[in-house]
Parts: C-alpha cells; sequence; structure tokens
C-alpha cells in the first residue's frame, strides 16, 4: 500500500498498484484505466454511427489494431528516450506494470494505423480522425488517473493548496500534481470536441484543435514535470509539443482562410447568376 496525500485539501489515500490478484495473477490499476477508457471511447463512437458517412464497423476495426500498436509505440517512445536504463536492462522494456508508456508514441502509433487503414479502406483519412479524436482526449484524461495510483508522472516541489504529498527516495515532498491537471483538460477538451464534431466547417477542424489546445497545454505541464523525457538538456515532449501547436496553428489559419474565400466566391456566383 502507498500513502498520497493532499494537505491543504484534507484528504489522504491508502493506494495499492494492484486491483486484483488472483493466484499469481495480478491486475493492475493501470491496466483497468485504460481498459476502461477504450471501452468508453467505443461506448461514444457507436453513439455517432454513420458521423462524416462512416460506418462504426470501420471504427471498431480500427481500434482492434491501434489498441496494441499504440501500446507498443507509447512503450518504444519511453524507451528510446531512457536508452541508459533498457541497454541495461533489455527485458524491461517488457516490463509495463511499473509505468513507462509515452502518450505521443502511442498517437504516433495510432495515427499511422488509421492512415494505414483509410489508404487500404478508401475512407476519408481526416474524417476518420475528426470522429474518433474527441474519445482520445476522454482516454486520456481516464488513463491519467493511472498515473495516480502508480505515484508517477508528478511534478515539482510546491506550497499551492491543492498540492500532492508522496514519499520519494525515502523523503516525504509535496508536489504538483500534473497528471490531474492534464486529466481534467483534456477532459474539458473532450466536451468541446464532441461539440465541436457537429459544427465543423473544415475537414481536420476538429483533429487540428485537438492537436492545437493539448500540445499547448503538455508544453505548460511539462515544464512542471520532475521525470521528462530528456534529450541533451532539453524536454523531449515540450519541444515536440511547441512544434506541433506552431505547426496546427498555421495549417488550421491557412485552411481557415481558404475556406472563407470559397464561401465569399460562392456568394458571388451566386449573385451574378440570380442578376442575370
Amino acid at each position: 500500500m502507498q500513502t498520497i496525500k493532499f494537505p491543504g485539501l484534507g484528504l489522504e489515500f491508502n493506494i495499492s498498484k494492484i486491483a486484483i490478484k488472483i493466484g499469481e495473477i495480478s491486475i493492475h490499476w493501470y491496466a483497468i484505466f485504460i481498459v476502461l477508457a477504450f471501452i468508453l471511447a467505443l461506448y461514444f463512437c457507436k453513439r455517432k454511427n454513420g458521423l462524416y458517412t462512416i460506418k462504426f464497423e470501420n471504427i471498431l476495426d480500427c481500434f482492434l489494431l491501434i489498441i496494441p500498436v499504440s501500446i507498443i509505440c507509447a512503450r518504444l517512445y519511453y524507451c528510446l528516450f531512457s536508452l541508459d536504463i533498457y541497454v541495461k536492462n533489455p527485458l524491461e522494456i517488457l516490463n509495463i506494470n511499473n509505468g513507462g508508456l509515452a502518450i505521443y508514441g502511442g498517437i504516433i502509433g495510432g495515427v499511422s494505423v488509421v492512415y494505414i487503414y483509410c489508404k487500404h479502406k478508401n475512407i476519408d483519412f481526416l474524417n476518420l480522425l475528426d470522429y474518433v479524436v474527441p474519445y482520445l482526449a476522454l482516454g486520456q484524461a481516464i488513463g491519467r488517473w493511472g498515473n495516480f495510483v502508480n505515484i508517477e508522472a508528478y511534478g515539482i516541489e510546491t506550497n499551492l493548496p491543492w498540492r500532492m504529498g508522496i514519499i520519494e527516495n525515502g523523503k516525504y515532498i509535496e508536489v504538483h500534481p500534473t497528471f490531474i491537471y492534464e486529466s481534467i483538460i483534456t477532459f474539458i477538451l473532450f466536451l468541446y470536441l464532441i461539440k465541436l464534431q457537429n459544427k465543423r466547417k473544415i475537414k481536420g477542424e476538429v483533429t487540428y484543435t485537438y492537436l492545437i489546445v493539448y500540445s499547448l497545454s503538455r508544453t505548460f505541464i511539462e515544464s512542471l514535470r520532475s521525470d521528462s523525457l530528456m534529450l541533451f538538456n532539453l524536454r523531449i515532449s515540450q519541444i515536440l509539443s511547441i512544434a506541433i501547436f506552431v505547426v496546427f496553428c498555421i495549417i488550421l489559419w491557412f485552411k481557415k482562410i481558404k475556406y472563407k474565400k470559397i464561401k465569399i466566391d460562392d456568394g458571388k456566383c451566386k449573385k451574378i447568376t440570380y442578376e442575370t
């Protein structure tokens, strides 16, 4: 059992990483949160069956491929930037019970699967992404609570009222609960994106908005993290987040300008046709 405190809020939790143990088989809370995230994502996807002319069967096919690939890619991404640990103990790469999944690796793997699937099935890539991306945000909001149970992905020390008290290397410290910050942000983002799905004006708008908002929030959160993956003295996720934010702000800006121009041109054509 581990003790997690929120002294400023008067809360204290005694938590075990293992949710269920049957003989030699242990099911960790981290795994339960990940499975729950996928189940809820599929549930909401089913309710949107037919959105952008995409059938739920296509989404289900994609999910069956995305689940293993995204987990593998999330693990490999994490291990790639922690080579000093895994070169000495290569078998530890297979041990995900102790955490060590990087969300950007999972996103890269998942998007790659969607792209290949869309090419094979002749489905519009951006339409399918706009269909599923809100539920990626929901999955992140749920999955981050696995970090809470594992006591990981927390931030630097702080004295803010919502600080979290933990034991690190035998020493009691009070830190930013950065995984909670990300959970709250991605849940709010999920609520916004499901509304945007029905109001989008540009193909890919839901996906671009997700990438812009998430990368901006991750840039801030990463600056507080105490366990960031590093390349020399640079935070990998922060650099990637800034790059994603800039690139997709530019893409969305140009797409909206193009949309407005087409709308204006269409209006002129209708006016000319009416007058003649």
